[in-house]
């Protein structure tokens, strides 16, 4: 019998307190639920769950099967490979003890060597919304499964784009984190200085909940590394970058929604900056155009030289590839990429993110079959440097094409950007109103970023007079879009004076410790780009400053330097400066 979960699924779960052996069984036949039984590649016999409880208690998950599963057999898409590990990969680990369920191990492009999903001697997984085209790789399995609902997320790994080509050509979000975030320990390598473990989910705010569970310093994992993650959103007004020159491939389709795209981004607040690609393509190159990519052959060498010919084509011939450079290769092809990174890095200076296609074109299964090399090179087109140059990046759902497929882009930003991508990430999936995967299910309400808060693009300011309601200086606040928050006080700590020699009639607010009194004023909330102009109408002696206010807050607020205070009239017993200027009126009146 094949695997065959449903959305409705009700699970029962084995619970891995000590070390037992859960049995698996292989997916060979066709689903009886309409799906790609080739999307897996082992399951047990029970889904595996270790905590009821958690921040990822209820969700169901798989892994690439280059992710160890204690008990299951290792297979990285080639049987001759198969290998039982007697512990969970850290980051499966971590995912049960935050609750989440495992239901198994799915298929992928063999050694993770591919961005297309057809080679795999377990067959090639379809895409989920059209089975006639690829689902892109290597994380082909774990796509599939996540688009079509069998699973709420799934792990891949991402070393030139498997955590994000799949997830632009099904329709689902992928998380490719910054290098070292998550560790890759029990977890086989590809190029291991690069690789990272990826996360797929149809929200972005499912992967979020998993990145955030995921996420741990492994002192046993020698890339892992400690970040400090940006925590600030980018809010209503940023930079984005386009690239200078954009290949589609002949795909016109491709081309006008990524345009679409780049319009969508700009009604989020975005400003489109062009950035020079040379760089980064060039980066690109090196990955498997150099000595880097004996790195992939060192991954598994003691087991492709004693058994070469049980790798399928071309994975083989790439691998093996990188027999034939030697150190000295290696350390000129990466002072040539550090080289290509400090060109790279002068972009940061004037944009906060980066927008490219997760892919330039779709691709069927067939075209992918008969020129498998060169095609497969060019879904990487946007991915291949990201990895090598030390970004995060997510990938998103944009639009569906007019001939249906779907089509992603793909938001990168600098190391440690995680949470501002994933932040900017929802905002643009959840104003595209598209169905969730494959499901054909409506996106629900999107949640809150763990370790994220938005940017303020406004401030509060208290003002005591002429830029009071109806008073001479207002103009100043409702020309620069402020608004009216709220009439208040401050707290009963201040004395109000009337400058002399200040036309119109201007304040001067102090605050004492004795003899203190409620002054009448109001708050207005000013957007933030404005603040700066306002603040060059100010003259001396008046500046800006913290105000109590009378619930014990704080906000900014006109104070007034002491010295301009020596020949001014107290003017407190007024209450404000309101009552004062109409005793004024009132006494230039009799």
């Amino acid at each position: 019998m094949v695997f065959a979960f449903s959305l409705g699924y009700k699970m029962e779960c084995i619970k891995m307190v000590s070390s037992p052996q859960p049995q698996t069984r292989r997916t060979t036949s066709s689903g009886a639920d309409g799906h790609a039984p080739q999307a897996w590649i082992s399951t047990p016999a029970e889904p595996i769950c270790e905590q009821d409880a958690g921040p990822l208690a209820g969700l169901r998950f798989a892994v690439k099967d280059n992710v160890d599963v204690q008990g299951m057999p290792t297979t990285a898409a080639c049987p001759a490979f198969a290998h039982t590990p007697p512990q969970h990969a850290a980051v499966v680990s971590r995912l049960l003890q935050a609750g989440a369920s495992l239901l198994g191990k799915t298929n992928l492009d063999q050694f993770a060597c591919g961005l297309n999903g057809t080679r795999s001697p377990y067959g090639a997984v379809p895409n989920a919304i059209d089975p006639l085209y690829v689902s892109g790789g290597s994380s082909s399995g774990s796509a599939y499964v996540v688009a079509t609902g069998q699973v709420d997320f799934a792990l891949g790994t991402d070393t030139a784009g498997s955590g994000r080509v799949p997830a632009g050509l099904n329709n689902i979000v992928g998380i490719k984190p910054s290098k070292g975030l998550i560790s890759t320990r029990g977890v086989l390598p590809a190029a291991q200085s690069v690789d990272c473990v990826s996360i797929f989910a149809r929200t972005v705010s499912v992967a979020a909940r998993v990145l955030h569970a995921a996420i741990g310093h492994d002192p046993l994992d020698p890339f892992s590394r400690s970040l400090s993650l940006a925590g600030t959103a980018w809010g209503s007004s940023f930079r984005f970058g386009v690239p200078s020159r954009l290949e589609f491939y002949g795909d016109l389709l491709a081309e006008e929604a990524f345009s679409q795209a780049l319009e969508s981004l700009k009604a989020l607040g975005g400003t489109p900056v062009t950035i020079d690609y040379t760089p980064l393509a060039q980066a690109a190159t090196l990955l498997y155009e150099s000595a880097l990519v004996a790195e992939r052959y060192t991954a598994i060498r003691p087991f492709f030289d004693a058994h070469e010919d049980e790798v399928i084509e071309p994975v083989r011939s790439i691998i093996a590839s990188g027999r034939q450079y030697n150190a000295a290769d290696v350390f000129e092809a990466q002072t040539q990429l550090h080289a290509l990174g400090q060109q790279a890095a002068a972009m940061w200076g004037g944009i906060d993110v980066l927008l490219v296609p997760t892919a330039p074109t779709h691709y069927t299964l067939a075209q992918m079959q008969a020129d498998p090399v060169k095609l497969n090179r060019q879904l990487g087109a946007y991915t291949n440097f990201v990895n090598l140059l030390d970004y995060a990046a997510i990938s998103v759902p944009s639009s569906i094409r007019p001939d249906g497929l779907p089509f992603g882009i793909t938001l990168i930003g600098p190391c440690g950007s995680d949470w501002q991508l994933a932040e900017l990430g929802q905002r643009y999936h959840h104003a595209t109103g598209l169905p969730l995967g494959a499901t054909g299910e409506a996106l629900p309400a999107p949640e809150s970023i763990a370790g994220i808060h938005t940017a303020p693009t406004s401030m509060h300011l208290a003002v005591v007079g002429a830029h009071l309601s109806g008073m001479p200086l207002n103009g100043q606040l409702t020309e620069r879009g402020a608004r009216l928050v709220r009439s208040t006080n401050t707290a009963p700590h201040y004395r109000l004076y009337a400058l002399p020699d200040t036309s119109p009639p201007k304040p001067g607010l102090k605050r004492t410790a004795t003899d203190g009194a409620a002054i009448a004023l109001e708050v207005w909330d000013m957007p933030l780009e404005q603040v700066g102009s306002f603040l060059a109408l100010i003259p001396a002696p008046l500046g800006l400053g913290q105000l109590e206010l009378a619930d014990g807050s704080w906000v900014t607020g006109f104070i007034c330097e002491g010295h301009a205070l020596e020949n001014a009239q107290d003017v407190t017993p007024y209450g404000g400066w309101r009552a004062y200027m109409a005793s004024r009126q009132k006494a230039a009146g009799s």
